[in-house]
């Protein structure tokens, strides 16, 4: 029987940016930006999702007089992520 996809994660864009932050200590609001392709409402959207369950921290900073945004994984959100891909996994087996 094959396990239930984290909802969540399911998502292309959570997912997009998941697999971003898995491989990155952190990434600024603008690198996800670039690597989406998304428009700055959704990625908010989806951030505060992502927030909201624990996956994500969120740090708002200064950077030149000018606001800045760094998004990094936390050990659940690297927990959920592995978990996800392992089952996407049993699904291709």
């Amino acid at each position: 029987m094959l396990k239930p996809l984290n909802p969540l994660l399911h998502s292309q864009l959570r997912l997009g940016i998941m697999s971003i932050l898995i491989s990155l200590d952190s990434a600024e609001f603008n690198h996800i930006l670039k690597e989406t392709a998304a428009s700055k409402g959704n990625i908010s959207i989806q951030l505060k999702k992502l927030q909201k369950a624990k996956y994500i921290k969120i740090k708002k900073t200064f950077r030149n007089k000018y606001p800045l945004t760094t998004v990094s994984i936390t050990k659940v959100g690297i927990l959920a992520f592995e978990n996800y891909v392992k089952t996407i996994k049993q699904y291709l087996e």
